[in-house]
Parts: structure tokens; sequence; C-alpha cells
């Protein structure tokens, strides 16, 4: 299994979110796993080097079909590392020959169908550790009480916690964000994205000037009561069409749908306010024009250094797959349950007590699987 050392990278982001620095360009392919059909010579455990890596679960993309950001999956294993998700495509029909009989022709009833099935192993993984110092001793001669020696340590392992949270959050966020940067490259490959719309990765200002005739811009189509009708629209016409087996909605072709109660949707929170504010509070039906339900978030990637719209609404990263994607204007995105996910989480604290200089090291751990699945249904709504 390749085991990557994200603190670096977590240290960065951290900055990023908490407002201490600009956006600055992330690469996420030693972040997130994107899967490939065959084990590679290094999939052997990084102690010995020579062991080879078991498959841990097996996935079957096996859906009863019934046309009818976020939360994602989350669930471990104790044994074995490799994720290995399987499916199959949909068979094509062929001639009933029972219907065009012929006389004295043979009608071989023992044709062998071969099974059409492909593999996906994700075998990446993410870890990083925060590790803390505590001295008793040293420290007593500055409280006056055992109460407030103890309240001293129980703050620092609040901020420890803390820490952990944002840093595990981000990575989750990186996970969504590189998919988008997937879904957005394969239709926007050249890095233009104010010229036309795709299926996939939705220039929803495009689409609504060239449907209205007005020059909005993205700076001002939040305030525009509407624009945000029009997008309250298309993605309420986009929850419907992901129902309804398609190969339209994700990068790898296949044939997928995505019933209501499978579909996460993820929003700017600056978006998903906007029409509260400019649309529903002037409306007196509002179940014909709200947005759908949805998770938000106040950013993508990172808040910049003053919440500016271009910032929050951008990602500027490089993707799973290798590509450089800078792109702003980021509204929302629509995406399978089973599209990307957060597996086999381990979250330990470790403790050593050194004698000699009489203080207490404890290590905070942290692994995980941060995927991704470009087989499956993924939306990116975006203003450009």
């Amino acid at each position: 299994m390749r085991v990557e050392q994200a603190y670096t990278i977590l240290n960065n982001i951290t900055k990023e979110i908490t407002g201490k620095s600009d956006l600055v360009a992330e690469d996420l392919s030693n972040i997130v796993d994107v899967g490939t059909e065959l084990f590679n010579a290094s999939d052997v455990d990084p102690i010995t080097k020579t062991l080879i890596n078991q498959v841990g679960k097996m996935v079957f993309v096996n859906r009863v079909y019934n046309v009818s950001v976020p939360s994602v999956m989350m669930d471990g294993w104790e044994f074995g590392s490799v994720l290995e998700k399987i499916h199959s495509e949909m068979p094509e029909a062929t001639e009933n020959e029972a219907w065009n009989l012929v006389d004295g022709q043979s009608y071989d009833p023992h044709v062998y169908h071969d099974i059409k099935v492909k593999v996906k192993f994700f075998n990446k993984k993410i870890t990083f550790e925060i590790d803390k110092t505590i001295t008793r001793r040293q420290l007593y001669q500055s409280f006056q009480s055992a109460s407030q020696f103890n309240a001293l340590v129980s703050m620092l392992f609040n901020e420890i916690d803390k820490s952990m949270t944002v840093k595990i959050d981000s990575l989750i966020m990186r996970t969504i964000n590189s998919m988008a940067a997937d879904t957005i490259h394969s239709e926007y490959s050249e890095g233009n994205y104010t010229e036309k719309s795709g299926v996939r990765a939705v220039n929803l200002l495009k689409l609504y000037n060239d449907m209205s005739g007005e020059t909005l811009t993205a700076d001002k189509c939040l305030t525009n009561m509407e624009f945000i009708k029009f997008a309250s629209f298309t993605m309420a016409n986009y929850i419907d069409r992901l129902k309804v087996m398609t190969s339209l909605f994700n990068v790898g072709g296949m044939a997928r749908f995505t019933p209501k109660d499978l579909l996460t949707v993820v929003m700017l929170s600056d978006f998903k306010n906007a029409a509260g504010v400019y649309l529903q509070s002037d409306t007196f039906h509002n179940e014909y024009t709200k947005l759908p339900e949805a998770s938000t978030v106040p950013y993508w990637q990172g808040s910049g250094l003053d919440y500016e719209f271009a910032d929050i609404s951008k990602i500027n990263i490089t993707s799973g797959s290798g590509h450089a994607v800078n792109c702003s204007g980021i509204l929302a995105v629509m995406f399978d349950r089973e599209a990307l996910g957060v597996c086999n989480v381990d979250r330990r604290v470790d403790t050593a007590w050194n004698p000699k200089g009489e203080f207490t090291n404890y290590f905070y751990k942290y692994d995980a699987s941060y995927f991704y699945d470009l087989n499956e249904n993924f939306i990116v709504f975006f203003v450009a």
C-alpha cells in the first residue's frame, strides 16, 4: 500500500481555511485515490515491502433500477488495505429468433455469453500526526492548584482536537474538490470556462445569458432574482435527470442512475443564502422556487484574505488524476453516494513517559483512505 505523509500540505491547508494565507495551488494527486484496474508492484506492506496487500472489502455496483458535499460514506475494516470496486455494463439486446423460424435450420441454445466485469482497486492512505509534550513538575510552580493545571492540560488537548477536526474536514473537501476538478477538466480541458456550458460541468451564467439575452456577470449574479430562479430550475431538472439511466453525467461514460435518496448536494453558502434573501422572501409559493435540499460550505478551498466571492467559489488544484484546474464561480455540486468517500479511518492516541526528562509525549495519529470514482455521477454548477 502506498502511504503518504500529509502533514506538510495539511499545515498549508489549515492556513488557507483559517484566513492566514491567500489561496494557493494545491497538488491533490497524492491525497485522493482514483483507482487502478490492476495492482502495481508497489502494492505491498510498507515494512517488509514483500507481503502483498490483501483486499479488505469488495463493493459490487449492483443497484435495482426503479425510476422514480456534505455527507460521504464512512466505514472501515481491520485486515487488508484494498477497496475493490466491481461493476458490469448493461448487456445489449439480440434478435429473438423464436419469431423468425426457418424450416430445417438448427437453433443452438448452448452458446456461451461472456460476463463483462470491470474492477477498480483503491489502495492509497493518508496519514499525519500531531505531537504534544506535557510536563507536570516543571509547570506546577506556575499554578496554585491541581485544578488550574488540569485546566491548562484540557485547553491544550482541546486545541489538538480542533486542529485534528480542521485537517480531517479539509481532506473531505479536497476529495470533493478533486472530483470536481476532474469533472470540469473533462469538458473544459483547454481551461476556457466562459464560451460554453457542458453537461457535467454546467455554466449557469452562460446558459442564463443565452436564454435571456442579458450580459449578466459572475460578480452580480447572486443578487439577480431572475438568475437565481433559473439556477433553481436548472438544478431541479438535473435531480430528475439523474434518476434515469444515462452515461452523460460521469467522466467515465458509464450508464448510471442516482435516485434522490442517494444524491448528495453541496452548495456554496453565499449562493444558498442569496436565494433565501432575494428569492424566497418575495415569493408566495416557495415550493416552486426553492433550491434543492443541500449541505452548505462557506468556501470550497479556502476563504482567501477577505471572503471575496472570487476566492470562496474557487478551486486551484492539481486533481488526483493529475489535471491542473483553476476555476472560480463554483456554486454547487451534486454527486452519487458511491462517487466518493472516506473509509478505513483509524484515529488513535499513543503516549510515552520519559523518565529522564520527566515529561509525557502524546502522539495523536490519523490514517484514512480518501477516494473518488469517475465512473459515478458527479455534476458541477458554476458561473463564468
